[in-house]
C-alpha cells in the first residue's frame, strides 16, 4: 500500500514539487497546482519516467494500478506504452458503441421495430449531444448524470429509459460492464435529484367497465383485441404482447406464462375464463403465418406497449392499460368473497413475507379459476360479478 492519501493529496495541490507515494509511483504538482502521475521506474541501470495521466482524470487507486502495468511490462521485456493503452473496444466513441449495442439486439425477436426506433430516437436526442463522441473508457458517473440532468425532472420516464440505454451500451461495449455497471448506478443516482414521485397507475372504477368492454368489442385491429384479452386475464402489457400459441391449451383453457417472461421470474399459470377463450379463438382466426406470436404487429414482430396505449386512448379512456389491473383488484376485494391472497396470486404478485412463501405449496388455481370467471362475467355485465364457480365439463 502507498504512502499518499486522499488527504495528503489535497495538502500537496498547494506545495509544487514531487510527492512519492512508493512503488515508483509519485504525484507532480506544478507551480499552476495542476498535478499529474508519474511512473519512475529504474530497469536495465537506466531510470525511466512514465505520465500516467492527470490527477482530474486518473484516480490514485487507478495511478497505482498503471504504475505496476508499467513495472510488469518492462521485467517481460514488453513495452510499456502498449501496457497502458485501453483495449480497442474501449477507444470507441460512444455513439458507435450505442449503435453496435441496437443491432446486437436486433434479433432478439421480442423487441419491436417500433421499439428500436424508439431507442435509438431517444439516443440520438438525448445522449448522443453530450456523450456521443466520448471514448467509451472515459464515461464516468459525472458525465452520465451531466447527460441527464437537463431531462431528468422535466422528463422523468425518458429520464430513466435513457439512463437505462447508457448503461446497457457501457456494459455491452467495456470488457468490464458488468462489474462496472455495479458502482456506476449508484454513483449516478447520487449525482442526480430526486425525480417527482410516481402516482399510482391511474385505474378505471370496476363500475364502468362493463360499459366500456361493450365500446372496445366494437373496435378492429390487434391492440383493441389484445387489450380485451389483457383485461379479462388482469395480465401485464409485455406478457399479453409476447403471449404465443405454444403457451396456450384452449382445451383445458389454461395460459402458462414462462418464468423468463415473468415479473418474478417464476412460471404462470393463468385460468382462461369462456370469453378469454373466445377471444383467443378469434385470434387465431386470423392467425399470420410465419409468427407464433398471438397478437403480432403488422411486421410480425411483438407490438409496440404504445399499440396498446393508443387502442385506449382512441376510446378516451382516463386509465393507463397497467391500471386495469388495479381495477381487476378493487373489484375482487369489494364485490367478491374469495380471500386477497387469490387476487394477488392471479396477478402473479410475489408473496412479500420470505417465511410465508417458503411455506405456500399452492397457487391458488383452481379459486383462481373461480375468480377469473366471475370477473369476466361482471366485465360482460352478466349480473353483479359475484363469484359462481363454472360447472365441470362446460370448457370445450
Amino acid at each position: 500500500m502507498g504512502s499518499l492519501t486522499q488527504a495528503h493529496i489535497r495538502a500537496a495541490l498547494a506545495k509544487p514539487g514531487k510527492h512519492h507515494d512508493g512503488d515508483g509511483l509519485l504525484l507532480f504538482v506544478r507551480e499552476t497546482g495542476q498535478a499529474s502521475w508519474v511512473a519512475r521506474v529504474q530497469h536495465d541501470g537506466k531510470r525511466r519516467e512514465f505520465g500516467l495521466g492527470s490527477l482530474r482524470a486518473v484516480t490514485l487507486g487507478a495511478a497505482r494500478e498503471k504504475a505496476a502495468l508499467v513495472k510488469a511490462a518492462l521485467v517481460a521485456g514488453r513495452d510499456p506504452h502498449l501496457a497502458l493503452q485501453p483495449p480497442k473496444e474501449l477507444t470507441r466513441t460512444f455513439r458507435d458503441a450505442a449503435l453496435g449495442f441496437l443491432e446486437a439486439k436486433a434479433a432478439d425477436a421480442k423487441i419491436s421495430d417500433a421499439k428500436r426506433r424508439q431507442q435509438l430516437s431517444q439516443l440520438k436526442t438525448y445522449a448522443f449531444p453530450a456523450l456521443g463522441k466520448l471514448q467509451v473508457q472515459s464515461i464516468d458517473a459525472d458525465a452520465i448524470a451531466a447527460c441527464l440532468r437537463p431531462i431528468w425532472t422535466r422528463k422523468p420516464e425518458t429520464g430513466r429509459k435513457v439512463r437505462s440505454l447508457i448503461i446497457r451500451t457501457l456494459r455491452f461495449a467495456r470488457p468490464d460492464g458488468a462489474l462496472f455497471i455495479g458502482t456506476l448506478g449508484p454513483a449516478i443516482a447520487d449525482r442526480l435529484p430526486a425525480q417527482p414521485k410516481r402516482g399510482n397507475f391511474e385505474a378505471m372504477p370496476y363500475g364502468d367497465l362493463p360499459a366500456f368492454m361493450a365500446r372496445l368489442a366494437d373496435k378492429g385491429g390487434m391492440g383493441a383485441l389484445a387489450l380485451r384479452v389483457l383485461i379479462l386475464t388482469a395480465a401485464r402489457s409485455g406478457e399479453i404482447r409476447g403471449a404465443t400459441w405454444s403457451e396456450i391449451d384452449l382445451d383445458t383453457a389454461v395460459w402458462t406464462v414462462p418464468a423468463e417472461r415473468m415479473k418474478a421470474r417464476r412460471a404462470h399459470r393463468v385460468p382462461l375464463s369462456l370469453p378469454a377463450v373466445a377471444l383467443f379463438r378469434e385470434a387465431a382466426s386470423i392467425r399470420r403465418a410465419g409468427t407464433d406470436l398471438i397478437f403480432p404487429a403488422i411486421s410480425g414482430k411483438t407490438l409496440s406497449d404504445m399499440t396498446l396505449t393508443k387502442a385506449l386512448r382512441d376510446m378516451h379512456a382516463p386509465c393507463t392499460v397497467h391500471g386495469f389491473r388495479s381495477t381487476f383488484r378493487d373489484w375482487a376485494a369489494e364485490q367478491t368473497s374469495l380471500p386477497g391472497e387469490i387476487a394477488e396470486a392471479a396477478l402473479a404478485h410475489t408473496v412479500p413475507n420470505a417465511v410465508e412463501a417458503a411455506y405456500r405449496r399452492t397457487d391458488f388455481f383452481d379459486k383462481r379459476r373461480e375468480l377469473m370467471d366471475g370477473w369476466a362475467g361482471f366485465a360482460a355485465g352478466a349480473g353483479d360479478g359475484n363469484v359462481v364457480p363454472i360447472a365441470a365439463g362446460t370448457r370445450k
